[in-house]
């Protein structure tokens, strides 16, 4: 594969909670774009404390962060810094994610499949101004904001709901998810009545296996 180099030097921040995927990114970054200085981080807290704390060229963001979601952590982000890019990074590959993360501000959004083929082209690619979605993805994705994949119920869900069911179906209780979200558990309980309301569900057992059922959650 031909070297893939930004335009100039820059400074890219990695954000994955597991060590060794950061070790890959880094060096895919490393073989294929000269110049560049990776740092990391492995929290939503961290991301946000490195982006106040310097400049960035790109950052590239897991969504699942053990503090924070990382399409909430996307939103602080482009509130802190607009024009900054983020490439969103996602064990899923469904087009619902990477709709939510487009409408939230990414500039781009990869599979941690597809990372060591298409990471580097991505980050030239929004480095230019662009966006990316990988070819392959591009397809499903336009399915998907065109409702051409049909109307599933959690594709109606605001990106709290979406959020709060996947924590419910990890199994965490109401005062656990509203500690972690900052919320209180009142709030909770009425986004996980929404839930039940918005997917015809009866309790927590049928939310965890619809979020399964529907590969929401790992």
């Amino acid at each position: 594969m031909p070297r893939t180099a930004p335009h100039q030097p820059c400074s890219i921040l990695v954000a994955d909670d597991h060590a060794v995927v950061r070790r890959g990114l880094r060096q895919v970054i490393a073989e294929e774009c000269d110049g560049a200085v990776v740092e990391e981080a492995s929290t939503g807290q961290g991301v946000l404390d490195a982006v106040r704390r310097q400049d960035w060229a790109v950052v590239i963001l897991d969504i699942n962060l053990p503090d924070k979601n990382g399409l909430e952590v996307l939103k602080d982000l482009k509130a802190m810094r607009p024009a900054l890019p983020v490439l969103i990074l996602s064990h899923h590959a469904e087009a619902q994610y990477a709709a939510r993360a487009f409408k939230a501000g990414a500039a781009g959004y990869l599979t941690k499949e597809s990372a060591s083929e298409e990471l580097a082209v991505a980050i030239h690619k929004v480095l230019a101004g662009g966006r990316y979605v990988s070819p392959s993805f591009a397809e499903q994705l336009a399915g998907h904001l065109t409702g051409e994949l049909g109307a599933l119920l959690h594709h109606a869900l605001s990106d709290r709901e979406h959020q709060v069911l996947c924590q419910i179906a990890r199994g965490k209780a109401v005062s656990q998810i509203a500690d972690e979200l900052a919320l209180s558990v009142k709030t909770i309980s009425t986004y996980r009545a929404r839930l039940l309301e918005k997917l015809h569900l009866a309790n927590n057992a049928e939310l965890m296996r619809y979020a399964f059922d529907h590969r929401l959650v790992e």
